[in-house]
């Protein structure tokens, strides 16, 4: 067996996709997204790239090439030639690094959930009206790291975002966006009584907007037996909707969500005096 470094050009990848004569079906989405990769140049030259076997043919990489292809752009890759035709079976057969992994591996805290709302953010500022599901939502792990350099407060409103699930059931993810973003966008408003009110629910009138928040999540996480992947859109969308009301000092009864509506931005006016603030 024989293993060198290639610059594989789109051309170069066209002509060996065509020795894939007992490959497995190409997918689309995962040929998407390594196209993104290498369009973003995140592409790295690493021990895994493309196999032929005794008789060249391609026995692994099929979904590399094409994304080569796709791309338009020459990057480097490891070539293996003369593969045992056997090796087939045991090809990929290990698991994936997620984003979880990465974030583990550079040393974050509560890395499922950071993964998390770091994906969410990143849909929330490039598509947030789409599904945060399906391929068109695979966020690539230098992504996430690049996201959590430029926003390296979501570690804080992760925490908050925790607190949040745990006082009304709202998903870590939406919890933790919604409390980013609306600190992000007003530092001028003081979010202890909104935080409060959420958690607790105490001494708060029917139609305060933090109580018609908590309750609905209550609601949904009761009577919710079939939860959609992008459950965290839409938690996302009712924090900010109840969120808005409360700092323009509106009274908001019912929070739902109607078809294709889209992201509410996070409000620029406010009804909230000094006192409200702290109250």
């Amino acid at each position: 067996m024989d293993m060198q470094v290639v610059d594989v050009s789109p051309q170069l990848a066209a002509q060996w996709l065509t020795r894939n004569t007992n490959n497995r079906p190409l997918s689309k989405g995962t040929v998407q997204q390594l196209a993104g990769q290498i369009q973003r140049g995140e592409w790295q030259l690493t021990h895994q790239g493309i196999a032929f076997d005794e008789d060249g043919v391609l026995i692994d990489g099929q979904h590399r090439l094409a994304a080569i292809v796709k791309a338009g752009v020459t990057v480097q890759l490891t070539v293996a030639r003369g593969v045992p035709r056997t090796a087939f079976t045991v090809m990929d057969t290990g698991r994936k690094r997620t984003g979880r992994d990465a974030l583990a591996l550079a040393g974050e805290a509560n890395a499922t959930h950071l993964a998390a709302a770091l994906r969410g953010l990143h849909l929330y500022r490039t598509a947030p009206n789409s599904a945060w599901s399906g391929g068109s939502s695979v966020t690539s792990n230098d992504q996430l790291l690049d996201v959590l350099a430029k926003h390296p407060g979501v570690r804080d409103a992760l925490q908050h975002g925790i607190a949040f699930n745990r006082g009304c059931r709202i998903t870590v993810t939406a919890a933790t966006i919604g409390w980013y973003v609306t600190t992000e966008a007003r530092p001028d408003i003081d979010q202890s009584a909104w935080e409060e009110g959420v958690l607790t629910g105490a001494r708060l009138e029917p139609g305060d907007p933090r109580l018609t928040l908590r309750n609905t999540m209550l609601s949904l996480a009761l009577g919710n037996a079939h939860r959609r992947r992008d459950d965290s859109r839409e938690h996302l969308l009712y924090y900010l909707k109840a969120w808005n009301a409360w700092v323009e000092g509106r009274s908001i009864k019912l929070l739902r969500r109607s078809p294709n509506e889209t992201m509410p931005r996070v409000s620029s006016r406010s009804a909230l005096t000094s006192a409200d603030n702290s109250a």
